[in-house]
């Protein structure tokens, strides 16, 4: 038997991750919305169906599962049947007062440890608790000592190790995160947008505004490059990686502009599916960009969250593709301007998913050069 499952999570005031969790009807366990595939929706929007009517949530969901989980569903006649749930990120933009199962269950609001011990099912365990892995700093001799050992006998080792042992200027790292958040507050912005959450205008003043407090960051970073003696990373590492951040809210504010130019207030479902991967890709890049300060023991980490980043570009390629083709088979005819409005409106959705596939490419550079 196969289901879909949502897992509703929000960024608290703190930069911590919480999910939300629902009670079962009958055994009154911790478990996450779930339920069949819904006739005539995709997985991903029958998952949020499910999150809407069992716990009143609204929000935008990523199209690419976070992965499988398992557990045996009880039927009527208290029969056991085997079911296979994915499980599909929400971003929450709303929880309503009221919805449909309101009296029939309790919905509560976890940090990731609490969801994850709350849940019965090891799989959906592990799922909750890789969501986000909790940050570790390592003091600044054990970063030394790991720096220094994973470098003997590599090119430029002297070299290497010299420049972890002395003290390191300028806020490259603060400026890294900093720039981060602003990716994941445009994404949030961009996909309220296309799903209709909020005022048109208001939101693309939001991204333009957003992606003004990049380019400061931006200019700062390579400001320091240029005058700091001993850098953390390479320079044109340090160079490349926030170039291509700034190149994701660049294409945002891009993206901001065009519907406004065009007056667009409708969107097509795959423009609102790329949305959804576009908040899931800030989302990982926004969690991997603080564990760059101690890559030696965060590499792990670091990896897995990179090469989820390439693996829904992928999707979303897909998702392009066959929205593109849905529209030129629909839109003809004198409609056909139609049709070259939003062909403009997918280019710049497909490219802000691809400049965060060059940020996970930039990242795992760093990765392979110093861990």
């Amino acid at each position: 038997m196969r289901q879909v499952a949502a897992l509703p999570y929000r960024v608290e005031e703190s930069g911590e991750l919480s999910v939300l969790l629902i009670t079962s009807r009958e055994t009154r366990r911790w478990v996450v919305p779930k339920g069949n595939p819904i006739r005539g929706l995709s997985a991903h929007e029958a998952a949020a169906q499910e999150a809407y009517e069992e716990a009143g949530i609204v929000g935008i969901t990523c199209p690419a599962p976070l992965g499988h989980f398992r557990y045996d569903k009880r039927r009527r006649d208290g029969s056991l049947r085997p079911a296979r749930v994915a499980l599909y990120p929400l971003a929450v933009v709303e929880q309503l007062a009221d919805w449909p199962e309101k009296a029939e269950r309790e919905a509560r609001w976890f940090d990731l440890a609490s969801a994850r011990d709350a849940v019965t099912e090891p799989e959906l365990k592990r799922l909750i608790g890789g969501f986000r892995a909790p940050e570790r700093r390592a003091g600044r001799i054990a970063r030394i000592l790991s720096w220094a050992r994973t470098k003997c006998g590599e090119r430029f080792a002297m070299l290497r190790w010299f420049q972890a042992l002395m003290p390191q200027g300028g806020r490259f790292f603060e400026q890294f995160e900093d720039h981060s958040k602003i990716l994941v507050a445009g994404a949030d912005s961009l996909a309220k947008l296309v799903n209709g959450n909020g005022d048109i205008a208001a939101l693309v003043r939001d991204i333009q505004s957003r992606e003004h407090e990049a380019d400061e960051i931006t200019r700062d970073v390579l400001h320091d490059v240029r005058r700091t003696l001993i850098t953390p990373f390479d320079r044109t590492a340090i160079s490349g990686l926030i170039s291509v951040m700034d190149d994701a809210i660049d294409q945002m504010n891009k993206a901001g502009k065009s519907i406004t130019l065009f007056e667009l207030t409708k969107f097509e479902p795959a423009m609102r599916d790329m949305a959804g991967i576009i908040v899931e890709a800030a989302r990982m890049t926004a969690e991997a960009v603080p564990l760059l300060r101690s890559i030696a023991q965060n590499s792990d980490r670091i990896l897995h969250l990179t090469a989820r980043i390439v693996e829904i570009e992928g999707t979303a390629d897909d998702i392009h593709d066959a929205g593109l083709k849905e529209l030129y088979q629909r839109v003809t005819g004198p409609d056909l301007r139609e049709f070259i409005v939003q062909r403009e409106i997918y280019s710049h959705l497909e490219k802000i998913v691809d400049r965060f596939e060059d940020v996970a490419n930039e990242i795992q550079g760093l990765v392979i050069d110093h861990a």
